[in-house]
């Protein structure tokens, strides 16, 4: 990897973590914020939802701005709206005495601004190297700072709160002037691009959506899907595990935090692994996303019979070790098999589909029992293992595209 694209990586992989960082480290707040709002669960966790509502909505046309009008022009400004909704939030906490629909309106708008941030980080790197082995040591770097910044979220988050408890949304448009910074002095836009960009109307936009999810539906519905599932099994045991901590063994604060910070440890961890060695051997990302979705569900099993905090850990961090083998080879999978000129708007779908997942997960674990949460979470782990192995047929890895087999 040559050194200068290396700081071009530095530069987009403070994206992810900075939204990731806006997104995760409320999750352990949001006990003390139902106290502080005079909220329910189910209200806390629309804290979350309504960021990622929002992102699901306008990512695809994030997607068609970045393929229209270039990467970094969409970035910047994203970055720039996140930072005000965090604004929004935190003042609303600070100032308001009942300013809770004042917190999700911010939370709307930094949603608007995730949109346009992380999803066009994904087509960015697959833009910046012809190699492919390059493109997936790339992308694993990008998921494992996206990853970090899960497992940072809970004690930055718990800290933060600590001092005081709406300061998290305050940090928010710090991180995000951080992250424009560096990506304006750091990133450089390639020149294929510039030569690329084109003036595409909307209804061409459409045609060519249509076009090329009839040609690799298949497939790329398998992605989606299992993109979906890895996001809300992640979010979901993520929001069950901080509240079991706080309310059934009075851990919270940093310690609650750290107790967090271990499952997501163990995912960040073998994101890297699997994108630095997995390379293009796209047969080999089948089966590690298949594998890795098998141990998802498999390692929540024991959960379901009991909720001891030491057996919520460790079944819960080999669960995140099968979603952190899955990400990365989901990212280079659909990165690789898209042709540049719509890679930004099929992997904008994508981090759409993702996004679902993140929605999902907080309020349906907060409606539902611990043991139809762990009965849906087992069982959408098989099938998506399922779906995997029957829709993701990779060609050798000397084709230069990835397509279904033909049946």
């Amino acid at each position: 990897m040559e050194q200068k694209k290396k700081w071009d990586l530095f530069a987009l992989s403070s994206i992810p973590l900075v939204m990731t960082l806006g997104n995760s480290m409320l999750i352990p707040v949001l006990p003390t914020m139902e106290k502080k709002l005079g909220i329910s669960g189910f209200q806390s966790s629309m804290i979350i939802t309504v960021y990622s509502l929002v992102a699901i909505l306008l990512i695809p046309i994030a997607g068609y701005l970045s393929d229209r009008f270039g990467r970094k022009k969409i970035i910047i400004p994203s970055l720039i709206i996140a930072g005000i909704g965090g604004v929004i939030s935190g003042w609303a906490s600070w100032q308001m005495n009942d300013g809770y629909w004042i917190v999700l309106l911010g939370r709307f708008v930094q949603g608007i601004g995730a949109a346009g941030a992380f999803p066009v980080v994904i087509p960015t790197v697959g833009d910046m190297f012809e190699d492919e082995t390059e493109v997936t040591k790339g992308l694993g770097l990008i998921e494992t700072s996206n990853t970090f910044g899960k497992v940072l979220s809970p004690v930055l988050g718990s800290l933060l709160a600590a001092w005081i408890w709406f300061i998290p949304f305050f940090s928010i448009p710090v991180f995000s002037l951080i992250a424009i910074g560096l990506v304006f002095l750091l990133v450089k836009v390639p020149k294929k691009e510039k030569e690329e960009e084109k003036g595409q109307t909307i209804k061409e936009f459409t045609k060519e959506i249509k076009e090329i999810l009839g040609k690799e539906g298949k497939w790329l519905s398998a992605i989606f899907i299992i993109g979906i599932v890895s996001m809300f099994i992640l979010f979901g045991f993520l929001f069950f595990l901080s509240n079991v901590l706080e309310r059934k063994y009075n851990i919270d604060g940093v310690l609650k935090g750290l107790y967090l910070a271990l499952p997501l440890l163990f995912l960040c961890a073998t994101s890297f692994l699997t994108g630095k060695f997995i390379g293009k051997k796209r047969a080999l990302m089948k089966w590690a996303i298949v594998i890795g979705m098998l141990l998802g569900a498999g390692a929540q099993v024991p959960i379901f019979f009991s909720d001891g905090k030491w057996m919520l850990l460790i079944f819960l961090s080999l669960a995140s070790i099968g979603i952190g083998a899955a990400l990365p080879c989901l990212d280079a999978l659909i990165t690789e098999g898209i042709e540049k000129e719509h890679r930004g708007t099929i992997t904008s779908i994508y981090s759409s589909m993702r996004f679902i997942g993140v929605a999902a997960g907080p309020p349906v674990v907060a409606l539902l029992s611990k043991g139809v949460t762990f009965m849906i979470l087992i069982g959408i782990s098989a099938v998506s293992a399922f779906i995997a192995l029957i829709l993701i047929k990779p060609e050798p890895e000397e084709s230069e595209e990835m397509q279904p087999e033909t049946t």
